[in-house]
């Protein structure tokens, strides 16, 4: 069955089993250990969840989990595609209330896709995330998730003369968000495109309406600690480059670090001073069809080089370690579903020159289809 059918089943069976992502997710709680998500945050996410249609869930959503935090909170995250029976929703709902500004956004976006006069989607394919900020700081009622698109149908790679798809991808998001073009900003993208290296791509952009604006890119591909500084210093990112390296070391030193990954913010003042690392154990491919999921152990020599980072809380990591299962088979009003549960990546955060933040990004994906 081809991948879009799939999730056309899906989606079509999930709308038997109930409305909301908030119905759904209570089936799952005995596979999400509290000291990954304690009682209080999973009420704060199935409160957020009733306003997500139910056939979400026939795309990866899952939770970012701060692991170097003492309390067991997490944010949401959520993927959905055009011209699918959860963009009519979402559709439907930005024609009826002006005032769901997340509904507006992704009518706006997915119409940029779908458009007959856009190359959009031959660069970034029909498919767009959401992150909602739940357990952080930052939630609030009503906030804005933030949006992500990934060049994924064509990859932008570095030295590959394709600053245009970039710019175009950065002007989707801004337009659909309702911010005005900012030249200067783009300018600081483009910098940040034109000094990747050649065997580097441009990996995911995102915007979060709700907070302080910039573009958050996320660049992959970098085979050394140098090339990463390298890359660093012709883009003028303000940190300390050893800073950098020095984490970069550590980690290659416990365990084959194949890849490095870096998230940086772009605004119209330039390059932000916190930084994003991934740091690959196995080298991954967007066009491979389900890149994303791993083996049921790709991800420990990882998690073993993890925990000798002080900040990074043991209880927290050991429940992470098993996340990634075998498929799992469930049972509804509509009849069987597949479980998919895995890691997607792992962000470690440099901030005031030190490693202050480690994050996971764990996935759960319901499919009728296999």
């Amino acid at each position: 069955m081809e991948l879009d059918e799939a999730i056309i089943v899906t989606q079509d069976k999930l709308a038997i089993e109930g409305d909301s992502i908030g119905d759904l997710l209570p089936h799952f709680r005995s596979f999400i250990s509290p000291n990954l998500i304690g009682d209080a945050q999973w009420h704060e996410i199935l409160s957020k969840g009733k306003s997500l249609p139910i056939t979400l869930a026939a795309l990866p959503f899952g939770f970012e989990l701060p692991l170097h935090e003492a309390e067991p909170k997490a944010d949401l995250g959520v993927s959905l595609a055009s011209r699918t029976r959860t963009a009519a929703l979402f559709n439907q709902r930005a024609q009826e209330d002006p005032s769901d500004k997340t509904a507006q956004i992704i009518a706006r976006l997915f119409r940029q896709i779908d458009s007959n006069e856009s190359i959009l989607e031959d660069i970034v394919g029909r498919k767009l995330m959401l992150e909602f900020d739940i357990g952080s700081a930052r939630s609030q009622d009503g906030a804005v998730p933030g949006m992500f698109l990934r060049p994924g149908e064509k990859p932008i790679v570095g030295a590959a003369g394709q600053i245009d798809d970039v710019s175009l991808i950065v002007d989707a998001l801004v337009s659909s968000v309702g911010w005005e073009r900012n030249d200067q900003e783009r300018d600081y993208v483009k910098l940040a495109y034109s000094k990747q290296p050649a065997d580097t791509r441009m990996d995911s952009f995102g915007v979060f309406p709700s907070r302080e604006r910039f573009i958050r890119l996320a660049v992959m591909g970098f085979k050394t600690p140098a090339e990463v500084s390298d890359y660093l210093d012709a883009i003028r990112w303000p940190g300390e480059l050893s800073a950098v390296e020095d984490v970069i070391v550590r980690f290659n030193e416990r365990t084959n670090i194949v890849r490095c990954g870096t998230n940086i913010d772009v605004s119209e003042h330039g390059i932000g001073p916190s930084l994003g690392l991934t740091l690959v154990v196995k080298q991954r491919y967007t066009n491979e069809a389900r890149y994303w999921l791993d083996g049921l152990t790709d991800w420990d020599p990882f998690l073993d080089a993890l925990a000798h980072e002080p900040l990074v809380g043991q209880a927290k990591l050991k429940e992470l370690a098993s996340w990634v299962t075998k498929p799992t088979t469930l049972f509804g009003k509509s009849g069987r579903f597949m479980l998919l549960r895995g890691i997607h990546h792992i962000k470690l955060v440099i901030e005031d020159n030190t490693l202050s933040k480690a994050k996971a990004y764990v996935f759960m994906v319901l499919t009728a289809g296999l």
